[in-house]
């Protein structure tokens, strides 16, 4: 194992704590101590995770992952927030995280989390050597993007697994757990609200009319289908 992180927090004593564990675990580690730090290290250096704390000096968590998904730089986060932090763990996955944790945490459960994390993302379903057409919409699994009127439509990590996930299983109803199960992991199960917040995001990015939706169709009761429009 020799997965680069960087850490990003500006408290001396977790950054020691994480550096620690995660290199007794075989992970190479880098610091930066605050959000801009963090915006030049992933700038000039390839990172395979990256822990990133919500409240930073000059940029904090929310606006360092926003850049970061902005940048293209698709590397996992996590997420960590001190337990008398307000954060709304819908809006934290809406812009590019992939998990969170509270603070002060077990140094074993965030290993747990990012090798589950890498784990998922490193064995994707998806094959990238399989175009999906549905109606005027062209998915390219290798790029993670999609072609609609001959326009590129860009997507997060999770709003393209979950399109294609919908686009894979067309013309079959799929619950929203069936979806959290497929899309995301354990963590999620029960909180189906992310997966209506995506669907929406996508509809945003493909449909004609968000208020009559064609291609993502919900189904009332059940979930959600995807098929082609008529």
């Amino acid at each position: 194992m020799n997965e680069k992180v960087l850490i990003v927090d500006d408290e001396a004593s977790i950054v020691t704590l994480l550096k620690f564990n995660l290199e007794k675990a075989g992970f190479v580690t880098d610091v930066a101590y605050d959000g801009l730090e963090a915006i030049r290290k992933t700038d000039k250096n390839n990172y395979d995770f990256i822990i990133l704390d919500l409240m930073l000096p000059e940029m904090d968590g929310i606006e360092v992952c926003k850049q970061l998904r902005r940048n293209k730089i698709d590397t996992p986060v996590l997420m960590l927030t001190a337990r008398d932090e307000e954060f709304d763990k819908i809006l934290g996955l809406e812009i590019g995280a992939d998990d969170y944790l509270t603070k002060p945490f077990s140094p074993k459960e965030v290993i747990a989390r990012i090798k589950a994390i890498l784990r998922r993302t490193t064995t994707s379903s998806i094959n990238p050597t399989t175009r999906i057409k549905i109606g005027d919409l062209i998915i390219y699994p290798e790029r993670y993007e999609a072609e609609k009127d001959e326009e590129v439509l860009a997507f997060t990590r999770k709003e393209f697994e979950l399109l294609y996930y919908l686009a894979k299983n067309k013309d079959r109803v799929l619950s929203r757990d069936q979806l959290l199960s497929a899309v995301w992991d354990y963590d999620f199960v029960g909180d189906t609200r992310i997966v209506d917040v995506h669907v929406s995001h996508l509809r945003e990015k493909i449909e004609p009319n968000t208020k009559k939706p064609i291609y993502i169709k919900t189904i009332r009761g059940l979930g959600y289908k995807m098929e082609d429009p008529t």
